[in-house]
């Protein structure tokens, strides 16, 4: 899962490293609108549906965050 969520964050902003970063948003790598594409992108390629609840910048911080996440909807 990990191999795939870091191939859609480059998608996203490929000039960015993330797998050095602890939170994508206070390192600035990611944006408001960059976490709605992730979002976006992430639900299309899992053929699954994030609640807007869940779309908090906690939950996309890094990629830990991101497969905590991405297993409450894959499981």
């Amino acid at each position: 899962m990990t191999e795939v969520v870091v191939k859609i964050l480059e998608s996203i902003r490929p000039d960015s490293n993330y797998l050095e970063s602890n939170n994508f948003v206070e390192d600035g790598l990611l944006d408001s609108f960059d976490l709605l594409v992730l979002v976006s992108e992430l639900d299309e390629h899992f053929s699954i549906s994030i609640q807007g609840t869940d779309i908090i910048p906690e939950n996309f911080m890094n990629i830990e965050a991101i497969n905590t996440l991405l297993s409450k909807y894959t499981s």
